[in-house]
């Protein structure tokens, strides 16, 4: 056993112990075992400098310390174990407890609200919602795997979040913080349950997305792999080989985004059989997102679309986005300065061609050239369509 996981087995051993005592009302032993949590916590942060999840044994640390400091104070007894803390809890919990598998979300985006992707659109129609309306049509099956990647608020997310409403399923959304500190020392075991829970309903007869959002974060490449870390990552490649077992028809598809696929694994990416890029968008897709912004906005007459989308070309959809909602910003301050956003019935100006330009030129495009070029350049090694 390495040093970092008899730190990480240690830690979980105390922390455990802490919350047997914190529930049974033995302030001083809870607080002990806090207290012996923290130190192995601390040391493998020491040891470990570099790790990637040290951010969530920080948090940890500083939950404990909180929690000590309650237990010696008076009314330390009066604040219960189950408001303070909730992973520790379940560890020690019932069975039944045990079992929960993360909760399923119902998003509510649809094919019209993702503009442009056109590439990517059909990529992922022909992985998954093909396959879902036509099984019978693939009797070799269908890739269940598929990576999304591109610069930071292109519509990666969304996408994900679309497929899910085309084909009804259900959208569970892996949160790497989530994977990682929801359950000291147990992260394997968090990735198997979400797996486990998915493939149960997909089987049911229900298709199951499940999205992993900044996926280079948990499946990237690590100089320094510790403790659960590499369990984890196992623990991944496991269940998507599962996916592609011989015989299983039903449908259960891993989407993962990410903005730096250079920093993934080899054996990810392999395992992932649709590598597509989400770019920036073009001329086209500009102008459909301005139109959408802009709708629930009111604007002067002098307002041309077309003329403002040309001044944004390099510029995200997350860009766009932020102009609309800052320029929108400037007319309600002037409402507010004014002293006239008292009376109900007061109303900002309409936005002007002036300042929509003025609000262009004062924010520059958040995606570098130099960035674009990492992406182009991993695309034509990696791409998968």
């Amino acid at each position: 056993m390495s040093t970092a996981s008899m730190l990480e087995g240690e830690a979980m051993r105390y922390a455990t112990e802490a919350v047997k005592y914190d529930k049974s009302g033995d302030r001083e032993k809870a607080a002990e075992a806090y207290r012996r949590a923290v130190d192995q916590l601390n040391r493998l942060i020491k040891l470990y400098p570099d790790y990637t999840f040290n951010k969530f044994y920080v948090e940890k640390v500083t939950t404990y310390q909180e929690r000590m400091r309650l237990l010696k104070s008076e009314d330390g007894g009066e604040i219960g174990i189950e408001r303070f803390t909730s992973f520790e809890t379940k560890q020690t919990g019932s069975s039944q407890e045990q079992d929960e598998s993360e909760p399923s979300q119902k998003p509510n985006v649809f094919w019209g609200e993702v503009a442009g992707l056109y590439e990517a659109k059909k990529a992922i129609k022909e992985v998954i919602v093909y396959p879902v309306r036509r099984p019978d049509l693939f009797p070799l099956g269908w890739s269940r795997g598929l990576l999304l990647f591109g610069p930071p608020g292109c519509g990666k997310t969304l996408l994900a979040a679309a497929v899910a409403t085309e084909i009804d399923a259900e959208f569970i959304q892996i949160d790497p913080a989530n994977i990682m500190s929801k359950w000291l020392g147990a992260a394997e075991q968090n990735v198997a349950k979400v797996f486990g829970g998915a493939r149960r309903t997909a089987i049911a007869g229900r298709p199951v997305i499940i999205f992993i959002d900044e996926v280079d974060s948990i499946l990237g490449v690590h100089t320094n792999e510790v403790g659960g870390e590499v369990r984890m990552r196992n623990q991944f490649l496991k269940e998507m080989d599962g996916l592609q077992d011989k015989g299983r028809n039903y449908h259960l598809y891993v989407v993962a985004a990410t903005n730096k696929p250079w920093d993934l694994d080899w054996a990810f990416i392999r395992r992932f059989q649709k590598r597509v890029m989400a770019p920036l968008p073009d001329y086209a897709t500009r102008l459909q997102l301005f139109e959408l912004y802009c709708a629930q906005l009111e604007l002067a007459p002098d307002i041309d679309l077309h003329s403002i989308t040309g001044l944004t070309g390099g510029y995200s959809g997350s860009d766009i986005k932020d102009i609309c909602q800052v320029v929108r910003q400037e007319v309600i301050r002037e409402l507010f300065e004014s002293g006239r956003a008292d009376n109900s019935d007061s109303k900002p100006r309409p936005i002007s061609m002036e300042g929509l330009t003025r609000t262009i030129s004062n924010r520059k495009p958040s995606v570098s050239h130099e960035m674009i070029n990492e992406y182009d350049k991993w695309f034509d090694q990696f791409k998968a369509l």
